[in-house]
């Protein structure tokens, strides 16, 4: 298998400041968040969105793995195809994996905790997402994550967001925690705290590269 992508370049026109990685949820596909970018205020970064790598059960849509008759089907090779994806992504983009922020909805949201937990990337941001049941052990050294989810959510309980929340706080990670009066969308105030977390981050990583030169 292999990952079809969507790439926009820096906005800018330069090399990127950072590479955001973002993965779609179940039945939709990569386009559906291209759309995004504009919105989205960070014209320095660069843009990646994959396609998942099986076609959806009920639509023209994508899915990481099956949540339907077979859930759960599909979602090992999906996490280990994401990780070495991810990991090339340095030698195509010239963009190292700590300054890589790895995002995603919905189903999208649980593999970018799934698969993002593991690998030294930057950050990590859940956006209307939830935790799957297995998770990395305590005391290992995770990326800073943000969790925003709707408080009107009919799709993925608010409280699968929190749970996410605490579980991943228990194990010692770093989570910034943000609900709203929405449903399982992304609205404009989504993406100014996510613009915004992504500035912080990046702006910490540039204070570690600083003061070791």
């Amino acid at each position: 298998m292999s990952l079809q992508v969507i790439t926009v370049p820096a906005i800018t026109g330069k090399e990127p400041t950072g590479l955001i990685v973002t993965l779609h949820g179940w039945g939709a596909n990569a386009q559906n968040l291209a759309a995004v970018v504009p919105l989205a205020n960070l014209p320095d970064y660069q843009f990646m969105f994959p396609n998942a790598p099986f076609p959806h059960p009920y639509g023209a849509g994508r899915m990481w793995y099956d949540l339907g008759q077979e859930k759960g089907k599909g979602l090992p090779e999906s996490r280990q195809l994401l990780i070495n994806w991810l990991q090339s992504l340095e030698g195509s983009t010239g963009v190292p994996l700590s300054r890589t922020i790895l995002s995603g909805f919905s189903q999208g949201a649980a593999m970018t905790l799934d698969v993002g937990l593991s690998l030294p990337l930057a950050g990590l941001v859940a956006l209307s997402g939830y935790l799957h049941p297995t998770s990395p052990p305590a005391g290992g050294k995770f990326p800073p994550v943000l969790i925003v989810h709707g408080r009107q959510d009919y799709v993925v309980p608010v409280k699968a967001a929190q749970d996410a929340r605490d579980n991943l706080v228990a194990l010692g990670v770093s989570v910034e925690y943000q609900e709203f009066d929405m449903g399982h969308e992304i609205r404009p105030e989504v993406l100014a705290l996510t613009r915004n977390f992504v500035l912080r981050i990046m702006s910490k990583e540039d204070q570690k590269v600083y003061k070791s030169s």
